[in-house]
C-alpha cells in the first residue's frame, strides 16, 4: 500500500528518499547543515529537485562541503567550478558557497559549532507545525526573517527568508508535514 506523503513529493524516487528520509528530521552536524545551506542558496530560483538530482555532483565539487577546505579556494578553483557541467554553474552562487564557508568558520570559532548558532532561532528544538495542505505552509516565518537578517549581518550570501525557511524544513528546524502525511506528527 502506498504511503501517503506531503503534496510537493513527487513519485520521483530521489524526492521520495527525500522527503522520507531527510526532509524534517533534525540535523545537528555542522559540516551537514553547512551542505544544506550551501546546496539551498543554490537553488534560488530553480526547483528543489534540480539540485538534489545534482547533490553528488556538488559534493565531489565542493569537497565534501568542507567549510576549511572551501574557505581556501582561489580564483583557480572556481574558474574550475564555472566549467563544472554537473553543478549550477551561476559565478555569485559558486563564490557565495566560498563567503559562507569563511564566515561559516568565524560562526564555529565564536560559538563553538555551527549547531549552538543556528539553532537558536528556534530555540534549540523544532518547531512541529499543523498545516492541513502544502499551500498552508508559508514560504517564510518570523525566525527565518530573523535569521536571514543575522547571516547576512555577519556576510553571509544567498541566505534571504525564503532559502532560510526552507533551510530550516530540510534540517529540521521546522517540520512542515502536513497532517495526512505518514510522518506528520
Amino acid at each position: 500500500m502506498d504511503k501517503t506523503r506531503c503534496d510537493w513529493v513527487t513519485d520521483d524516487p530521489i524526492y521520495i528518499d527525500y522527503h522520507d528520509q531527510e526532509w524534517g528530521r533534525p540535523v545537528h552536524d555542522d559540516q551537514k547543515l553547512f551542505e544544506m545551506l550551501s546546496l539551498e542558496g543554490a537553488q534560488a530560483g530553480l526547483s528543489w529537485i534540480t539540485i538534489l538530482k545534482r547533490r553528488e555532483d556538488y559534493r565531489k565539487a565542493f569537497d565534501h562541503f568542507d567549510p576549511e577546505k572551501i574557505a581556501h579556494y582561489d580564483s583557480d578553483r572556481i574558474h574550475k567550478l564555472i566549467q563544472n557541467k554537473n553543478i549550477i554553474r551561476n559565478r555569485r552562487k559558486i563564490e557565495s558557497v566560498i563567503t559562507n564557508a569563511m564566515v561559516f568558520l568565524s560562526i564555529q570559532r565564536e560559538f563553538g559549532s555551527f549547531d549552538a548558532f543556528i539553532w537558536q532561532f528556534v530555540g534549540g528544538e523544532p518547531i512541529v507545525n499543523d498545516w492541513a495542505e502544502h499551500a498552508d505552509v508559508p514560504s517564510s516565518t518570523k525566525e527565518s526573517e530573523q535569521m536571514s537578517k543575522d547571516l547576512k549581518k555577519r556576510g553571509f550570501k544567498f541566505v534571504g527568508p525564503t532559502i532560510c525557511y526552507a533551510f530550516m524544513q530540510a534540517t529540521g528546524m521546522v517540520d512542515d508535514h502536513t497532517r495526512d502525511c505518514f510522518l506528520s506528527r
